[in-house]
């Protein structure tokens, strides 16, 4: 066996076993888009047919097309490193930042978690609290928003979409939703969805009558979105299923105020609820949290941007932003 060939042999093995680690990787950990699901099985089973052949023996082929077959696939074995690249990158961005600059309220009573006049972050060990400075909050479609606006505090997923795709339409956003006073009627929609409005520099958090709530803020020149209603008047209205750790978000209600709630590390949603409770929150409404879909940032009382989860998805076109 010539040296060429070895290393061919080499390198197959190797990308077959990097496909397959990509593909349990994006499998465990619930990175879920048909599309993909589909790219990363193809290129597993494609790979492993590759390997076969060559252990079989490529020269044995005798019929033109099969050898050409063969090239190809081998060939796709330049696609397996950008594609656990891109599998790495998304398993990583499910990680929250530190935020360094928080305030420690691991002893603080519930009661001082309150917000000051920039944006301001408590961490009580279990979750994040943070207070974006805020004299607006709006619900941007389409074009995400820019961190080189100053006036924007917060930017974060918002609703759901019904579909993955590069493409932009309001009807792919689950559940109606007002942008700066336009209405946009959804054809999907959950009896289990809440609506989060603000108009007339008021928020409000609605589980009975979620459209029509979004559809008076509409008119009231604001903004509204409805998600999945988790605690309603402190009391909680939905548990969501999830039988593995990860982060969670909630768009919250707290001490009267109005506030963002990331869990710090990966933990169990009951245990992310638990701590809700403990904290004494009145409403909250779950963000979407999924692998890019959790892109996420602040701007913090010194000006700058932190990042918490760096990757943004080109199929995520809705986002929930604070303005100062």
């Amino acid at each position: 066996m010539s040296t060429r060939e070895r290393l061919s042999g080499i390198w197959l093995t190797a990308t077959t076993l990097l496909a397959l680690f990509a593909f349990t990787v994006f499998f465990v950990a619930q990175m879920w888009l048909n599309v993909l699901f589909a790219v990363y099985l193809g290129l597993v089973i494609v790979q492993s047919a590759a390997l076969i052949l060559y252990l079989w023996g490529p020269e044995k082929l005798k019929s033109k097309p099969l050898r050409i077959l063969y090239r190809l696939m081998y060939a796709s074995s330049l696609l397996v490193i950008p594609c656990f690249l891109f599998i790495f990158t998304g398993l990583v961005s499910q990680y929250h930042a530190e935020l360094r600059d928080s305030i420690d309220a691991s002893a603080m009573p519930v009661e001082q978690i309150l917000p000051a006049e920039r944006t301001t972050v408590y961490k009580t060990g279990e979750v994040y609290v943070i207070f974006p400075e805020y004299s607006q909050v709006e619900l941007a479609c389409q074009s995400r928003p820019s961190k080189g606006d100053p006036s924007i505090t917060w930017c974060s997923g918002a609703a759901f979409q019904h579909t993955v795709s590069l493409g932009f339409s309001q009807e792919d956003i689950e559940g109606d939703h007002a942008v700066k006073g336009a209405l946009y009627e959804s054809p999907y929609s959950k009896d289990s969805y809440a609506a989060f409005t603000f108009a007339e520099g008021r928020f409000a958090f609605t589980f009975d009558d979620a459209p029509g709530a979004v559809r008076r803020a509409a008119e009231a020149g604001g903004s509204g979105f409805m998600q999945f209603g988790l605690i309603r008047d402190g009391e909680t209205v939905m548990m969501i299923n999830r039988p593995r750790a990860r982060c969670y978000r909630a768009l919250a209600e707290l001490n009267g105020h109005l506030c963002i709630i990331d869990s710090v590390n990966m933990l169990h949603f009951e245990a992310f609820m638990e701590e809700l409770h403990r904290l004494g929150v009145t409403n909250a409404l779950y963000m979407d949290m999924g692998a890019g879909w959790n892109y996420s940032w602040l701007r913090d009382a010194a000006d700058r941007v932190v990042t918490l989860f760096g990757l943004p998805v080109p199929w995520s076109h809705n986002w929930l932003v604070f303005r100062k």
